[in-house]
Formats: structure tokens, sequence, C-alpha cells
């Protein structure tokens, strides 16, 4: 049977090519935005965890963290709750940075949580307005080096130091004080978020617990999951996935559909004589369905490569290839099999049924 598959793929080489590559297109757009979607999830858990914190403090109900502004007179008030050791106020600032628009720039204290976690390779950290430590990675990008001047903002600001900390979006991104930081956006006595490392002897459920309780309107988020759900932009990305999953079953099923059916209609007088000599209906319409699952599966193999090479492509499309960093893992990518399986078997079923109830006689007329 594998021997006349084969034969029957390459009878016509254009028409089976052109339904991979369709099916390839669908199933390279699923794998690349899953992949961007596991790369949101690590920022995001990367944003929840700044400075080695057990939790975040955000504004209730905003599209992503950058949006978020809490007043900063909630920082002495968190550090006095239970169980709390240390509550370091961070202001988050995007499109600052001209050549690097994707890049964040830190507002933080210089002697908080996120500050002490800098692993300096060159310089100091910024202790005033107009200073500025920066990432490795934009350091390495924009070839920028101590004293030389980065524009953030309307400003020039000195670099004083560079910096190495091991989560991507930090280390291509910027640290300056918290009050030029907010002197930027405009937003005095405003931060973006909190971050919260609790006591050694305390526990991180009771300690988020006080601070929900006595901060109304706030989200306390302390994993990556929950800091997808509550963003807009990682739902956003999930929504479109299961969209296009959608989209990519029933074009990619039609498309299948319509290669099987005029397979079968040019091989009829053949599908006639292998009833003819023994072949059941079932296993002739078993042989199309196969045939259209083995288009399928060649498309997704396609896929899996093109949307494994393309994501990086789709975060330097979107401009957020500074933040997020598509994380191309072997689910996204088993997804995307068993997508394209769903397809030949979706595209495959009608034809195979049809040639099935068909008899012989009937096979040989249409062949005729």
């Amino acid at each position: 049977m594998t021997s006349i598959l084969l034969a029957n793929l390459w009878r016509r080489p254009g028409r089976t090519a052109f339904t991979a590559l369709g099916i390839a297109l669908g199933v390279a757009t699923i794998v690349a935005l899953l992949s961007l979607g596991e790369g949101l999830k690590q920022t995001a858990g990367g944003l929840v965890h700044l400075g080695d914190s057990d939790f975040a403090v955000f504004q209730h109900g905003v599209e992503d963290p950058t949006a978020s502004f809490l007043p900063d007179s909630i920082i002495k008030k968190i550090g006095r709750m239970p169980g709390v050791a240390t509550a370091t106020p961070i202001m988050l600032l995007v499109e600052k940075i001209k050549p690097e628009p994707g890049s964040i720039v830190f507002g933080t204290t210089p002697h908080g949580s996120m500050s002490n976690r800098l692993v300096l390779l060159s310089g100091r950290r910024a202790y005033k307005p107009g200073e500025v430590a920066v990432g490795d990675i934009l350091a390495q990008r924009e070839h920028l080096r101590v004293g030389q001047v980065l524009k953030i903002g309307n400003r020039k600001d000195q670099i004083v130091g560079t910096y190495h900390v091991g989560q991507f979006f930090v280390d291509s991104g910027a640290v300056i004080p918290l009050k030029q930081a907010q002197a930027i956006v405009q937003r005095q006595g405003e931060i973006t978020t909190v971050a919260v490392q609790i006591a050694a002897s305390a526990h991180t459920k009771d300690v988020r617990k006080e601070v929900e309780g006595a901060l109304p309107g706030t989200d306390v988020i302390a994993n990556p999951e929950e800091a997808a759900r509550a963003g807009a932009n990682g739902q956003l990305v999930h929504k479109t996935v299961l969209l296009l999953v959608a989209v990519a079953l029933i074009i990619g099923g039609i498309g299948v559909t319509n290669t099987m059916a005029m397979a079968v209609l040019e091989r009829a007088r053949e599908l006639a004589l292998m009833s003819a000599v023994g072949w059941s209906p079932r296993k002739v319409g078993g042989l199309v369905l196969i045939e259209g699952v083995a288009v399928s599966i060649i498309g997704a193999g396609i896929g899996l490569l093109l949307g494994a090479l393309g994501a990086g492509g789709l975060t330097d499309a979107l401009g957020v290839s500074n933040v997020v960093k598509p994380d191309v893992t072997a689910w996204s990518m088993g997804k995307g099999l068993i997508i394209g399986i769903c397809i030949g078997v979706l595209g495959g079923l009608y034809p195979a049924w049809r040639v099935s109830r068909l008899p012989a006689e009937e096979l040989l007329a249409r062949g005729t």
C-alpha cells in the first residue's frame, strides 16, 4: 500500500504541493503564535518576580503591566504589613529609547531589591537623575559603553554602568532612578508596580491575602499564569490562536477535500480495478483517507519548520523583540502536528466515504 500511496501523491505533484503548502502556512502561523504566547508568559512571569520578588502588585484591570499606575504612598503601607521583608517601587516605561522602542526602561530606587540584583559588568548603578545603567544585550545591540549618552524620552542621560541580570527583557533594557522615570512620563507620585519579598518565616499565601485585603483595586500576582490571565494582550494571543486553529481546520479541510475528491474522479478506473481484484470498499476508502492524511502531515512538517524559524520574525514585526523571546516548545510543535493530522482526517473523510459507497461498475463508468 505504501508504494501505491507514494505513487498517487506524485501523480499530481503540483496539486499535492499547493495543498501541502496551504496547510504548512496555517500550521506555521499557529506554531509561531503559540511560541509568542509562551514567550509572553515568560516575560509576564519575569515582571512578577523583578528583583527576585515573591509577588508583585499591579493596578486591577489594566491591559498590560506597563499601563498600571499606583500611588507610591502604598509602598510604606505594604512595607509595614506582617511578613513583608521588602517592598520595592518600580516604574515601567516603554517606547522611550528611540533606537530600540521595544526596550523597557525600569525606574526604581538605587538600593531596592531590583537594583541590588544587577550584576555590574562595568561602571556603577544609576543613583541620581541624568544617569542610566544599560543591560548588556542593549549595550551590545547599540554599541553602548560607560561615558556615552543615551536619549530616553526627551532627556539625554549619561551611561554610568552596564549590567546583567539573566532576564532577557531586563538585559535588553535600562535602569534609571525612580524620580527620573516619574518625571519622563509626568507621573510624579505614581509607580507601575510594587515588588514584594516576604520574610523567611512568613508564608506567601498569608501575606498575599493580607495585601489583597488592604489594597482594593489592585491585583496581587505571584506566577506567570496569573499574569497572563490578568493582561489583555496575553488573552488576545490565546484567542487569536484558537481562531486561527478553527480557520486552519476549515480552510485546510476544504483544500484536502477538494484535492482528494478530484483524485477520486481522476482515478475512478483504477479504484474500480482495485475493487474488482478483491479490495473491499472500506479498504479503498481507507486508502483515500490515508492519502489525505499523508498530504496534511507533509504540510504540517513544513509548517513546523517554518513556524519555528518564523517565530522570531513575528516578534520583530510586532516590535516586541526586546521584550518577548519566543519559546518554541515540544508541546507547541505537537499541537501543530495534531492540527495538521486533523486537517487530513477532516478533509479525507467525505471522499473516502463517498468512494466506499460507490459500486465498482459505477466507478468504471466514471473512468470512461
